[in-house]
């Protein structure tokens, strides 16, 4: 699935130079001279979409000199998808031609690199380049098969730059985007991606889908990092694990983020007593709430958090889009036309389509969940820390990452 990612910076088209999805193979320099030609008859580019072509590092030392012609205009750069049939030699070289350049353009504000297979072979130098990033404030980087260890060194690299961004205040900007979905993240990357995000205190939107990350590498990651996040707009964390765990931690740090306005937490297992809880936190303040999107898609969530939600409901006033598919509820339930009558009240906001629901269990059936759900963390190895020994270990990680050299 290709990563969908359009951001308007009012870039006009004259001032963009694009092969987007023109399946075109640079493999020598003869393939790229005509595209190079045409590039260099601009006066000014503020946006560079190769996407949907393959380049070889040959081509790529060839177009990375060129970028130098529009240091001081480009802002928005895309890269995404252009290794198709790319070695796991050639990509790390051909990144090795990109990167210096890129770190020379002071105005570049957004960078996609998502869809390339950058794996274990790459981390070196995207790790480098990432802590010497003081200007990009997108950063888009979805299905790149980075898995936990390179997740990790890419919560590092967060870090650096963090920190480098500080020092250089007058010259750098804040990281105000985060993509990495799509990545075997896994709990091995938690705890440095949570120090990288703390560091990166004014990021406003974060998107980890899809990553394998277990409900103690949630609790981690909302608890250490996402919570220092006060200026948090959109979180999407879709298609990991919560269960009790991920659902309590997200519950005692929603108010953390007073300014969220999209929370996609569909298909995250948080389970009936999870989806309770945390509604009924979110319940709390919902007077105060500037949500606009809530999603809890396949969630096994129930009548008894559907109550809650029509108990807030009007509350959300800015709410506008509610997913609830895929969860254990009859769709020609009281409660559901109650939602909707409350929509219809507000003159705006709707439900999802409900095409897609799981029958309610009997008594005995939940009996038997609640169980399932105090053993869920146990039955897969995940035994939780004591949160002074991740402190520790975690000041420990900061403390040896600051005394590197970048």
């Amino acid at each position: 699935m290709t990563t969908i990612h359009d951001r308007d910076l009012g870039i006009l088209d004259s001032h963009t130079f694009s092969l987007k999805n023109k399946g075109i193979k640079f493999d020598t320099e003869s393939d790229i001279k005509p595209y190079i030609d045409e590039l260099n008859k601009f006066e000014k580019i503020e946006k560079i979409d190769i996407s949907g072509n393959t380049i070889s590092p040959e081509c790529s030392k060839i177009l990375a000199n060129s970028l130098l012609k529009f240091k001081d205009t480009l802002i928005d750069i895309n890269f995404q998808d252009i290794y198709t049939s790319r070695d796991r030699f050639e990509i790390p070289n051909s990144l090795n031609y990109f990167f210096p350049v890129l770190l020379k353009l002071p105005n570049l504000s957004v960078l996609n690199l998502s869809d390339n297979a950058f794996g274990q072979d790459s981390i070196e130098v995207l790790e480098n380049f990432i802590s010497k990033c003081i200007t990009i404030e997108y950063f888009i980087m979805s299905n790149n098969g980075l898995g936990p260890f390179s997740g990790a060194r890419i919560g590092n690299a967060l870090y650096k730059s963090g920190k480098l961004r500080k020092l250089n205040s007058n010259n750098s900007k804040s990281l105000k985007a985060f993509w990495c979905g799509r990545n075997r993240l896994e709990n091995g990357s938690c705890e440095s991606l949570s120090i990288g995000f703390k560091e990166n205190n004014e990021l406003k939107e974060i998107k980890l889908y899809q990553n394998g990350i277990r409900p103690l590498g949630i609790s981690k990651l909302i608890h250490f990092g996402l919570s220092s996040l006060s200026n948090l707009e959109i979180l999407d964390l879709q298609d990991n694990t919560f269960t009790l765990p991920g659902s309590i931690s997200l519950s005692q740090n929603i108010n953390n983020w007073p300014n969220l306005i999209e929370l996609n937490i569909n298909d995250c297992l948080l389970k009936s007593k999870g989806c309770s809880i945390f509604l009924q936190k979110l319940s709390e303040f919902s007077n105060n709430s500037k949500l606009q999107i809530l999603r809890l898609q396949y969630n096994e969530l129930e009548s008894d958090s559907l109550n809650i939600i029509i108990g807030f409901l009007k509350n959300l006033s800015d709410l506008n889009i509610l997913e609830l598919n895929g969860n254990r509820f009859e769709e020609d339930s009281d409660l559901i036309e109650k939602i909707n009558e409350i929509f219809q009240d507000k003159g705006f906001g709707e439900l999802d389509e409900l095409d897609d629901l799981e029958e309610p269990d009997s008594d005995e059936e939940e009996e038997e969940e609640d169980d399932d759900d105090e053993d869920d963390d146990v039955n897969n190895n995940e035994e939780p820390e004591p949160i002074d020994e991740i402190e520790k270990r975690l000041e420990q990680l900061e403390k040896s990452l600051a005394e590197t050299h970048i």
